[in-house]
């Protein structure tokens, strides 16, 4: 009983969804009452038609009695003789005339319905083309009309984003093809000190090595920078959920940046409950939380203080990472986990990365079912990471 109520109960639901922004019941209401009316119609010629032949008949007949009626007696015989036979088959021409006007009357209606799946289909053909013109639907098909300019506007919103990515992609790649020349042509030029100057002193080896393994480290994540941007567009990304203590895993990738945030003169404090759990893939949560550190680093003030703050949800684990830096204008704070999106865009790579590091953890959280947004005030920046708590055993 409760599956017949279901199926009547969606069977309403689909007849209250538009056709091509027409009511169902509306067109099956409009389609019976023209069938009614080729019906009424055949009635109506039928009496006509009987009313006809009787006073044919009373004509024929009164002309034979008639000598002033004689010259028209052939004609009116013909006349009668026809209506005679459209009476003897009377049953058979109703039928015939009632089969025509029901196969007439759904020609025009599924006429009616191929021309406006025609109309639509024509507009669909403008969705990705500005130079085709504006969608135009009738007004019956006003709502058809409203979601295909919907969805017109999303589809060229996204091609110009993939065009703007691309572009940024394209100008990153030539900042770094041009970078590595840089400190190349250093390691090579020092290199080559040292080669040519057997005899020269300790303290010049100690300090041209020091230069040109310094230039060959940037040289190295200029290269890392090149292996990120293939990564990101050729990976897919796979997750190996499980039970992930992340507390501890904060305080290791917190530890590994110790040596970066003291040369910068950095300090980073961590804020974290006694048990902090969720269901996640810990390398790639590592992943995430070490490109929101390294970003914190780039873009903090010296001397400063790197805050991790963490609360322990019934169903989902928040944590914050905030950093003392210049205020993002909200223009910007919307785009910074688009791809190849960089801050400081005027020129060169020597300082932040190639703009994945947030696209990446964006996307790492998102596959987690979880969520991650940037506010900024003040000169401080706090990324707000929100993942699924462990399941209760």
């Amino acid at each position: 009983m409760n599956n017949l109520f279901r199926n009547w109960r969606d069977f309403r639901r689909r007849q209250r969804l538009p056709y091509y922004g027409r009511s169902p019941m509306g067109m099956l209401a409009l389609y019976l009452l023209a069938m009614l009316g080729v019906v009424l119609g055949t009635a109506l010629l039928f009496f006509v038609g009987y009313a006809l032949y009787r006073a044919i008949q009373d004509l024929y007949w009164s002309s034979l009695v008639s000598a002033t009626m004689f010259p028209f007696q052939m004609l009116l015989w013909g006349i009668y003789n026809v209506a005679r036979f459209v009476r003897d088959t009377a049953f058979f021409l109703v039928w015939m005339l009632l089969a025509l006007g029901w196969m007439a009357v759904t020609y025009l209606f599924l006429r009616w319905g191929q021309r406006d799946l025609s109309k639509v289909i024509a507009m669909a053909d403008r969705l990705t083309d500005p130079a085709k013109g504006e969608i135009e639907l009738p007004p019956a098909l006003a709502e058809a009309e409203v979601r295909l300019k919907l969805a017109r506007q999303k589809a060229l919103t996204d091609a110009a984003a993939a065009r703007e990515a691309e572009q940024r992609k394209n100008d990153l790649i030539m900042y770094l093809a041009h970078d590595l020349k840089t400190p190349l042509t250093s390691v090579i030029g020092y290199l080559t000190l040292l080669q040519d100057e057997p005899q020269i002193s300790p303290e010049l080896r100690a300090r041209y090595t020091g230069i040109a393994l310094h230039k060959a480290q940037r040289l190295e994540d200029l290269i890392n920078e090149f292996f990120e941007i293939t990564r990101f567009n050729l990976s897919h990304l796979e997750l190996d959920t499980q039970p992930v203590d992340l507390k501890r895993l904060l305080e290791q990738v917190a530890s590994e940046f110790e040596p970066v945030f003291r040369e910068k003169e950095l300090t980073c404090t961590l804020d974290l409950p006694a048990e902090l759990r969720c269901e996640g893939d810990p390398d790639k949560l590592a992943r995430v939380f070490d490109n929101l550190l390294r970003n914190a680093e780039h873009y903090s003030f010296p001397h400063t203080e790197v805050r991790i703050r963490a609360r322990q949800g019934e169903d989902a684990v928040t944590l914050q990472f905030t950093n003392a830096g210049r205020t993002i204008p909200p223009e910007k704070l919307d785009r910074l986990f688009e791809q190849f999106f960089r801050l400081d865009s005027s020129r060169g790579t020597s300082s932040g990365g190639a703009g994945l590091g947030l696209a990446i953890a964006r996307q790492i959280v998102q596959a987690h079912g979880g969520g991650i947004q940037a506010e900024s005030a003040d000169n401080t920046i706090t990324f707000t990471v929100t993942l699924p708590a462990a399941r209760k055993s």
